[in-house]
């Protein structure tokens, strides 16, 4: 290659951790939704582990609330792909942090917590509705707030916020029983305990890995050779075929059965 490329080196390591949060604006609906989880009140839920004390600490109550109301609002339901966000999405790292929770885990505290989790997400969409957002995420919030300074208007400004309330309840229990049914779909599809993306145990590791490649390679050379071969002899037979015609065989660049080189 004659043209300079620009160095690309994907061993390269930092002399210093990168932080999640350089790599989103300021302004990402990801930071809003921390700030407006870190206010609910989780007591419903915390409640429940204060006399579990079997197995290893459960992850932090707080971020799962908040990994699994941003991925609902953002139209992610499968339990699987949020883990694999967690591993990938640079929102989804501020989030976690390195601390990534199995998609089992995910799964079974939205099931744990089903009650607490609507009431919860409710609440969080009614803030952001009161502190001027109009969407979060693919949840529309349009309407629902309502100005209610005037006292002859409270009345109607209270039934129409009950109606709201009781939209954004239904939507949310939607979203809840859309994550449900997508999760059972795939727990059918690959199984419990598989998340449907696992490379072989062969490829998982680098060394054998490179082994595979370099197998499959030469596979794939041994293959090319030998198709050359046969569309070589069956040009020869069909020269053949022309010559017994008493025919002149066209001509015909030679096939190439040299293997490539490595790039």
């Amino acid at each position: 290659m004659s043209k300079t490329c620009r160095a690309w080196d994907p061993d390269q390591t930092y002399l210093l951790p990168p932080s999640p949060r350089d790599w989103l604006p300021d302004g990402d609906l990801v930071y809003f939704m921390l700030d407006v989880v870190r206010t609910l009140d989780l007591s419903a839920i915390t409640r429940k582990y204060e006399k579990e004390d079997r197995g290893c600490p459960p992850f932090h109550p707080r971020m799962m609330v908040m990994l699994l109301l941003y991925s609902y609002c953002v139209g992610v339901y499968s339990s699987r792909r949020i883990q694999k966000r967690c591993e990938r999405d640079a929102a989804y790292r501020v989030i976690v942090g390195g601390d990534v929770p199995n998609f089992r885990t995910i799964s079974d505290f939205r099931k744990l917590h089903l009650p607490e989790l609507q009431g919860l997400f409710i609440e969080v969409l009614r803030l952001c509705a009161e502190a001027d957002l109009v969407k979060v995420g693919l949840v529309s919030l349009d309407g629902t707030k309502v100005k209610a300074n005037a006292s002859r208007h409270q009345a109607m400004s209270y039934e129409y916020m009950k109606k709201e309330e009781e939209r954004l309840g239904k939507e949310i229990a939607a979203l809840l029983a859309q994550a449900k049914s997508v999760d059972e779909a795939e727990d059918a599809l690959h199984g419990r305990d598989k998340r449907g993306d696992e490379l072989p145990d062969e490829l998982a590791r680098r060394e054998s890995r490179l082994k595979r490649i370099e197998e499959a390679r030469k596979a794939l050379e041994q293959q090319a050779l030998e198709a050359a071969r046969a569309e070589e002899a069956r040009r020869e037979a069909q020269d053949e075929a022309c010559r017994a015609a008493g025919e002149t065989p066209r001509k015909r660049k030679p096939v190439d059965t040299t293997p490539e080189p490595k790039a």
